[in-house]
């Protein structure tokens, strides 16, 4: 299923009680890629190799983790990112269940400044040095950080009218854009209860305070 739908619950009008007993929000980022980050590239390079990663899936033979599938397991309502790493997390966590696919949850841009080609880096690097040139303003035409934030918002959106429900969310996705939904979620009065970090399929528990 490729289409977006931005909110399943959509008519749906919560009860006072179930506002009160809001579920949890839980994000979690999506597995290992296969894209091997062994490389040294300039930025003309490192632009290709991001569209790639854009592009691909997982690297093969990796188990979900047991505290993530049971997330899953006891999820009412699972988002994921329409990019293939993500559904191919989503897959390999929800075990058959439904899920949602939603390009609101894709990752923000790492377009990369233009240094000189004699400086190369390794992927990890230059998506350190493409995300402090883009969070101050360099996009190269693609979606602005104030754009991103809007979107962030607007996601937040989704998964707080899920868990006023009184439902336990789960969304499937990347880590920035992850850490900007969350930013969100606290700007709002939630409350971040459980913290994995960012590495790949970690979780950040979130709580309605």
């Amino acid at each position: 299923m490729a289409g977006a739908i931005s909110d399943p619950l959509a008519g749906a009008e919560p009860s006072a009680a179930l506002r009160a007993k809001a579920g949890p929000i839980v994000m979690a980022r999506h597995g290992e890629p296969a894209l091997s980050r062994r490389i040294k590239l300039d930025s003309p390079g490192y632009r290709d190799w991001w569209a790639r990663y854009e592009e691909g899936g997982l690297r093969d033979g990796q188990t979900p983790p047991a505290e993530l599938l049971e997330l899953a397991r006891h999820a009412d309502v699972i988002f994921a990112s329409t990019r293939r790493r993500a559904v191919e997390t989503a897959d390999a966590v929800v075990q058959g269940r439904h899920f949602v696919r939603d390009p609101i949850f894709v990752e923000a841009p790492l377009p990369p400044p233009p240094l000189p080609r004699f400086l190369k880096f390794s992927p990890r690097t230059w998506g350190v040095i493409a995300r402090f040139a883009w969070w101050w303003g360099y996009h190269d035409g693609q979606e602005t950080r104030p754009e991103a934030q809007a979107r962030a918002a607007r996601a937040a959106d989704i998964l707080v009218a899920a868990a006023e429900q009184g439902q336990s969310v789960l969304v499937l996705a990347h880590g920035f854009f992850n850490h900007m939904m969350g930013r969100e979620l606290q700007r709002r009065g939630w409350r971040l209860k459980q913290d994995r970090g960012y590495r790949y399929w970690a979780t950040r528990r979130f709580e309605r305070a």
